[in-house]
């Protein structure tokens, strides 16, 4: 639902602002599309004449949700999402920006889809979308696209999506490229020849179910060449998914370099472990695999240290023909625009984490990264805005997701804490009634 741009105070609220590392009562002015103000007290001080006043109630407002990777089938595979579908989603979910990848058909390695997609996504979508362009023309791994180009048509950064650029001399250049232009190189780190015929985490639990396995080293390896090649160049560089223990060591000791690296992880490998695939479940079937308990583990503690910047959802929707397969044939992905945030509460309610340290990986992070102008609730900041009940109870119904296909890896799963109210550049976009 799209309401007028009234102005709109957010009163007796949790203002949860990583961007100024406050986390404590107070109040949020919003007014022509931009935050008027935020703290203690603005409603008794007296507000704009015919201003909405909405009684939080202690719920928690936060600068709006950035999700730094997610696959939208506009062009070529709309029948798995649209930007309309995938815009009312991420609005259930507290997302107010999407960042979409380059892997459609055409491949967005050109500054005439990055315009298509930034029209379409203007006249469909009800939450900002920006897309990342193609490290290499039509993802072939072979030759650089004109990133310089690309930036200025509108690209935030430049990934093949789920491809690893396997060519160390084709990442160097382009490494070495994306420096002069201020560019982020976003990376699948996945050696294809060490993940083969795999299908799951290599280990105990895949020769029980007799699957192929994928070894931590398979994400090891090309993350470790990756680090090097960043040392070479002085690059901005992103890991675009990391899901093992041994790579958040790779990761610290670039970190400790004083190499300019960054990492997400995604909210599946945070939340799950291989054991929820139990008997052979397809949903969740992703690219990097759901490694171990012990592995999850490590990537909490790296995201409530630092080590790791973002959490993502990784909404990679895929219909039924291709999912209502055996496992090992079935295609990898899961949607996750409108679970990315409940899921993380589970986070929160084990006390692995607290509120500033997940809104700022979810939120605040990635447009420091991207150099978007969201993330924050301080004055004059977009007006882009999440309010959260951390606590009421609910069961996801996969009939309920927004998105055209419900591949969800948190099918029928119980959550505490869901998203009440989403606006976007200072419209309620979303509604929980």
């Amino acid at each position: 639902m799209l309401t007028d741009r009234r102005p709109i105070l957010l009163a007796n609220a949790r203002v949860v602002d990583p961007s100024r590392d406050f986390d404590g009562p107070g109040d949020v002015l919003i007014a022509d599309g931009t935050i008027r103000d935020s703290k203690r007290g603005i409603g008794a001080a007296g507000v704009p004449e015919g201003t909405d006043i909405i009684n939080c109630a202690g719920k928690i407002v936060a600068p709006g949700l950035i999700d730094m990777r997610a696959f939208v089938g506009e062009p070529g595979a709309s029948h798995r999402e649209t930007f309309a579908s995938a815009s009312q989603a991420a609005a259930a979910g507290g997302i107010t920006t999407i960042i979409c990848q380059p892997d459609t058909s055409p491949v967005i390695d050109n500054s005439a889809t990055v315009d298509f997609v930034l029209r379409r996504a203007r006249d469909t979508a009800i939450v900002n979308i920006h897309p990342m362009a193609a490290l290499t023309k039509g993802l072939g791994g072979q030759e650089m696209t004109e990133i310089g180009l690309l930036k200025a048509a509108g690209a935030v950064a430049f990934t093949d999506g789920d491809k690893s650029v396997t060519n160390a001399q084709v990442m160097r250049r382009a490494l070495t490229y994306a420096r002069d232009f201020d560019a982020l190189i976003v990376h699948h780190t996945e050696d294809p020849d060490l993940v083969g015929e795999g299908v799951m985490n290599e280990g105990e639990f895949a020769a029980r179910l007799g699957l192929a396995g994928i070894p931590n080293a398979a994400e090891a390896v090309m993350l470790e060449r990756d680090m090097r090649l960043v040392a070479l160049t002085g690059g901005r560089y992103h890991a675009a998914s990391l899901s093992s223990l041994e790579s958040l060591e790779i990761l610290k000791r670039a970190r400790d370099a004083g190499l300019y690296v960054s990492a997400s992880v995604s909210i599946n490998h945070v939340t799950l472990n291989e054991n929820d695939i139990g008997p052979y479940r397809t949903f969740l079937k992703l690219s990097p695999p759901l490694r171990t308990e012990e592995d999850r583990l490590a990537l909490v503690a790296a995201l409530a240290s630092g080590l790791v910047d973002v959490v993502m959802s990784d909404h990679n929707p895929q219909d039924v023909e291709v999912k209502r397969l055996p496992f090992a044939e079935a295609a990898a992905g899961a949607v996750g625009l409108q679970t990315m945030l409940p899921a993380a509460l589970r986070l929160i309610h084990n006390g692995e984490m607290d509120f500033k340290t997940l809104i700022r990986a979810m939120s605040t992070r990635p447009a420091e990264l991207l150099g978007l102008p969201g993330g924050s609730l301080r004055a004059g900041s977009p007006a882009d805005v999440v309010v959260i009940d951390p606590d009421t109870p609910w069961v996801l119904d996969p009939a309920d997701l927004k998105s055209q296909c419900k591949n969800t890896p948190f099918d029928e799963a119980r959550f505490s804490g869901r998203v009440v109210r989403t606006i976007v550049g200072g419209r309620t976009v979303y509604e929980h009634v």
